[in-house]
């Protein structure tokens, strides 16, 4: 992978911002893949969906955000838990060989992914020699 195409920044805890609840904030862990048209952010935050994870690019940084609040299954009752509510940060840089017009984001399962398409200009092609 290209050093300028992404960078992501080793934290054990979100950047620190004044928080109107207090609610433990979990770093979601990613994997980072790439081709030669795109790169993709593969993370797990268990328990979110579409509604409560918030995808925002401010210049070229990349932040991810989600809350998670456990709720029993229908038609049970909470008797014991081993893990609690809270949220979601995890931030990433962007170089410029990134689209970022064409970022797209899905979540599945608990799973998200990031699908950042490299630019035109940065992606790999073949050259034709001609005989001269």
């Amino acid at each position: 992978m290209a050093d300028s195409t992404i960078t992501k920044r080793e934290s054990t805890t979100p950047a620190p911002v004044e928080r109107a609840k207090e609610t433990p904030v979990f770093v979601p862990r990613f994997d980072i893949v790439e081709n030669e048209t795109e790169v993709a952010l593969i993370g797990d935050m268990p328990g979110v969906d579409e509604a409560s994870v918030d995808v925002d690019l401010e210049g070229s940084e990349l932040t991810i955000r989600g809350t998670f609040v456990p709720k029993p299954p229908e038609g049970y009752t909470l008797n014991y838990r081993e893990y609690t509510s809270g949220d979601y940060e995890r931030s990433f840089t962007l170089g410029d060989t990134i689209d970022r017009a064409g970022i797209k984001a899905v979540v599945k399962d608990g799973v998200l992914r990031l699908t950042l398409p490299k630019a035109k200009e940065a992606q790999a092609r073949k050259i034709t020699v001609k005989a001269g």
